[in-house]
């Protein structure tokens, strides 16, 4: 296709020419931060005993979200990566993000029987800078692989949050409290479902949308992020 001869399709790691849209360049995947066993049992982060089932953040505090799942660690590459797709408009970096979280998670999605994906919504005015939330992008991505329902006005942010990267871990989750509200979609319908999000670290985000979830009649949900922090 002319776009393509014109745009080319570029890894979103190093930014390189690819051959094919959803896809980074082999010596960037090969290195690139998968999280792999021992992992916390409960949020995905990495641990470094295998006997310990949970992270020192998951036993620190009892989250009501079930369980979640992340691809990569969050390291400096993943996190100029995703800053890219949040902040410069590289909107296709979503395909790789979803075809990643597809491969490596279908399986685990259908064995939860996971019946609606929920992006973790971004407050309307950010959305109006920005032009999209990039979480609805990855959901998209997820939802049309796995042929799972996409629910885009599930939750909404009526409350516009600092960013949480600023924050100290008792004020991640204080900036979070009551920050969502159930958006038009009748949620109460799906039984188990998933939040998407490009990026967990306290988990603060995640637990402000699990409990107003699990208010409006959900029995489980779970979580998939591109990337995860360490446990702290």
């Amino acid at each position: 296709m002319i776009k393509d001869i014109i745009f080319p399709p570029r890894c979103p790691i190093c930014e390189a020419i690819v051959s094919k849209l959803g896809m980074a360049c082999d010596t960037c995947k090969d290195n690139l931060p998968y999280i792999k066993e021992p992992r916390c049992k409960r949020c995905s982060k990495p641990i470094g005993n295998e006997e310990t089932e949970n992270c020192c953040d998951c036993m620190r505090k009892e989250f009501h979200y079930t369980s979640g799942k992340a691809v990569w660690i969050y390291n400096k590459t993943m996190s100029q990566s995703i800053g890219r797709f949040k902040y410069q408009n590289k909107q296709e970096y979503a395909v790789f993000y979803g075809e990643e979280i597809s491969r490596l998670y279908g399986s685990w999605i259908k064995d939860n029987q996971i019946e609606a994906l929920i992006p973790v919504p971004i407050h309307k005015r950010k959305k109006s800078l920005r032009g999209y939330n990039q979480a609805e992008l990855i959901a998209h991505v997820i939802s049309d692989n796995l042929e799972i329902p996409l629910l885009r006005t599930g939750l909404e942010r009526f409350k516009e949050t600092k960013p949480q990267k600023d924050l100290t871990l008792s004020e991640r989750m204080r900036n979070m409290e009551a920050a969502f509200t159930s958006g038009k979609s009748q949620i109460g319908v799906f039984r188990r479902v998933a939040l998407i999000d490009d990026i967990y670290t306290t988990g603060s985000t995640m637990e402000a949308c699990a409990k107003e979830l699990l208010k409006l009649g959900v029995d489980e949900v779970y979580f998939l992020c591109v990337c995860i922090g360490t446990s702290v």
